[in-house]
């Protein structure tokens, strides 16, 4: 194992193993061949190093949403949300989340743009942090219906840590959104459809 890789890149040194952590990671696309980019992207997560399981939720549709509001005439996004049980640090695997996206064309031009793929560090255990480069729990994700809805699909004791049960949050959301908690659309009115960055 490499302890890099466990402690991330700012990490000092130690002598214990890194307990394995389950990372939450939002997947979103909406140009191309959405379910097979989805499906490559889990794949890759299950092949990353220190990583001993990966269970992914089944994808909804959104609607794409701008700066401008929802935009039913983009391209709907297809999301879904991955447990990944890992050792990575939090920092070293949103490195490795920026590579997946990357591979698959992903390019940072316009925010809350079309893409080919998104992927996006949700929760890291309890791990909370503020910085720039690495900010968990994500800081929107309880405004976000394709983030909510296939995450409690998955894990229905799910919390965002610092937040809040999963599925009360879900269910303020939908009721916001003139929505019961067991149906309804699942755009978010807050980003892109699957943009969570």
């Amino acid at each position: 194992m490499s302890r890099r890789l466990a402690q991330g890149y700012q990490g000092e040194a130690t002598t214990h193993t890194p307990v394995e952590t389950v990372a939450v990671v939002a997947l979103g696309a909406n140009l191309g061949d959405r379910a097979a980019t989805i499906d490559d992207a889990v794949r890759a997560l299950a092949r990353l190093p220190l990583t001993t399981d990966v269970r992914a939720a089944p994808p909804i549709e959104s609607v794409a949403v701008t700066l401008a509001g929802p935009d039913a005439s983009a391209p709907a996004y297809l999301n879904t949300v991955a447990l990944v049980t890992t050792r990575l640090a939090p920092s070293v695997l949103l490195s490795y989340l920026h590579a997946i996206e990357a591979q698959h064309g992903r390019e940072r031009r316009e925010r809350w743009g079309d893409r080919t793929l998104d992927l996006d560090l949700i929760a890291y255990g309890d791990v909370r942090s503020d910085e720039p480069a690495l900010q968990v729990p994500h800081p929107r994700a309880a405004e976000r219906d394709f983030v909510l809805g296939p995450w409690l699909a998955i894990d229905p004791d799910a919390v965002l840590p610092g937040v809040g049960r999963v599925a009360e949050l879900l269910a303020r959301l939908r009721g916001d959104a003139g929505q019961s908690a067991d149906g309804g659309d699942t755009a978010d009115a807050g980003d892109s459809g699957g943009a969570t960055t």
